[in-house]
């Protein structure tokens, strides 16, 4: 682990239940830790906001990962504050959100949870700017649904979606271990209009159109979880609506972006993306 990481890993284990996290001298953010956006005990946040609330430009809301099924916010806090040094004039909101179950559908609730979040966001937060979702896998997959398909308000800047299937009924996605799950169990029938399959309602690339908001992709050139053949999919539907985007592989696979050599070089390659949207 190098020298940030370990820094950020003290920063957890000292200050979760502070009020105040000091990423470096000149980066403080008010901290406030397991928010209600909803009535659901899983709606839950963790929200970052720059000491200096009026220089904040975007808000970022991160969604984990788990297969739709699994995961929590905390997951991704060590991401989310190496991501608040790199960008320390944003906010974040770390989010849970209902997890599927046995007698609970992924969708529509998952999407559901993040217009509430962002709702909540609008309540609360002395912010104008836009929203940049980030997620990874299922959370890529949230991320990228929602902000082609359920962004009726235009609030979202832009999606970053990190290893993030793009289209359930790629035959190479069809390998994934619980493929039953996303056939069985992933969307509620009763949420699915008429004429629609389940593949192209829960994928994002049904929904993709010329208004959809820019987005940058990764993936792990040794995934076992999500083929890279994804990437093609989804660049060629993004191309094709002429939608601004750009996608990269890492080296390892589903979980190695994580990693000390790999969450620098997403980060770097966030920053460079957003600082091209207007």
């Amino acid at each position: 682990m190098n020298k940030f990481f370990a820094f950020l890993c003290l920063i957890v284990l000292f200050s979760c239940k502070e009020k105040t996290i000091t990423i470096s001298k000149d980066i403080t953010f008010d901290q406030q830790m397991d928010i209600s956006y909803g009535n659901d005990p899983e709606q839950k946040m963790d929200l970052y906001i720059p000491k200096n609330r009026d220089s904040v430009k975007t808000i970022f809301i991160i969604i984990h990962g788990g297969g739709w099924k699994a995961g929590k916010k905390s997951d991704l806090t060590y991401f989310t504050l190496s991501m608040m040094k790199r960008f320390p004039q944003s906010a974040f909101a770390n989010i849970n959100y209902r997890l599927a179950t046995e007698t609970s559908f992924a969708l529509s609730n998952q999407t559901d949870d993040i217009q509430k979040a962002i709702d909540y966001l609008v309540g609360i937060t002395p912010i104008k700017s836009k929203f940049i979702l980030l997620g990874n896998s299922a959370g890529g997959h949230l991320a990228m649904l929602y902000s082609y398909r359920f962004d009726e308000k235009d609030r979202i800047k832009a999606v970053v979606n990190i290893v993030g299937p793009s289209d359930l009924s790629d035959p190479n996605f069809k390998n994934y271990s619980d493929y039953s799950f996303v056939e069985n169990h992933l969307v509620d029938p009763a949420a699915i209009p008429k004429g629609i399959s389940i593949g192209n309602f829960a994928s994002p690339v049904y929904w993709v159109n010329k208004n959809s908001p820019p987005t940058l992709s990764f993936y792990g050139n040794n995934d076992q979880v999500i083929p890279l053949s994804q990437k093609g999919i989804l660049d060629s539907v993004l191309n094709k609506n002429e939608v601004s985007n750009q996608s990269f592989e890492f080296h390892g696979g589903h979980l190695d972006w994580t990693n000390e050599k790999n969450a620098p070089f997403l980060i770097k390659k966030i920053d460079e993306f957003l600082k091209q949207i207007k």
